[in-house]
């Protein structure tokens, strides 16, 4: 992203991995600096989603959240998270102010990319949990859009595990080698998860790999200028 125009204004962030909220924050000030981010952390909200789904209780503590951003002077939200995106939607509908799901211009970006080629999406996740809200979006962001494509989802294995002993290596290893499996089988690799996006970097796959962090902060910054 490069430098853009916002200043002193106020954003929020809604996380359910604590450990991104730097990663975020950097890729919103880089972009915009002199902008304040206020972040609301639950990890909570993940947690009960991978056992039972986006629970009433999930979509409260989700509106809830969201509520506290805006009272804390958020003049628009992003949410890092992927697998509460239902909630998120219908949460956002009751606020007077963007809110922003961190996957959508990824999902728009992967929609594009298909449609201008066989139509092929393959989605790559650590969390089952993150497969519908994901593989949902996209092709909602292709109705939109008028085109049909097709979304292969696979959860990685042991992925989410290792990431959650502290074992990186393992868990950029194993998205790495899903990845490669993928690559052949779509136009364009989606890693549904914002916790995904270091494992893989630079080129060599073949196909266009997206990932969530730099396009949904990008979307962030860019509604704060629209609104100057």
């Amino acid at each position: 992203m490069g430098r853009g125009r916002v200043s002193a204004m106020r954003v929020g962030m809604l996380h359910t991995v604590p450990l991104l909220a730097e990663d975020f924050e950097r890729l919103v000030t880089d972009a915009a600096p002199g902008v304040d981010v206020v972040h609301r952390a639950d990890p909570s909200l993940l947690a009960r989603a991978r056992v039972g789904g986006v629970t009433p209780d999930v979509e409260a503590d989700v509106a809830r959240h969201l509520a506290d951003l805006r009272d804390a002077g958020a003049s628009a939200i992003l949410v890092t998270c992927s697998s509460i995106g239902g909630a998120v939607d219908r949460a956002a509908a009751e606020l007077d102010l963007p809110v922003l799901r961190v996957d959508r211009p990824m999902a728009v970006e992967a929609v594009l990319i298909a449609s201008a080629a066989s139509g092929r999406i393959e989605v790559l996740a650590t969390l089952a949990a993150t497969l519908e809200p994901t593989s949902a979006l996209i092709q909602a962001e292709a109705a939109r859009a008028g085109v049909r494509v097709s979304v292969a989802s696979t959860v990685i294995d042991g992925a989410f595990d290792a990431r959650s002993r502290g074992d990186d290596a393992a868990h950029d290893a194993a998205v790495l080698r899903a990845a490669e499996a993928a690559a052949g089988r779509g136009d364009v690799l989606v890693l549904a998860q914002a916790s995904m996006a270091r494992a893989l970097t630079g080129d060599g796959l073949g196909v266009p790999v997206l990932t969530s962090p730099e396009s949904g902060a990008a979307a962030l910054v860019a509604v704060l200028d629209r609104g100057r």
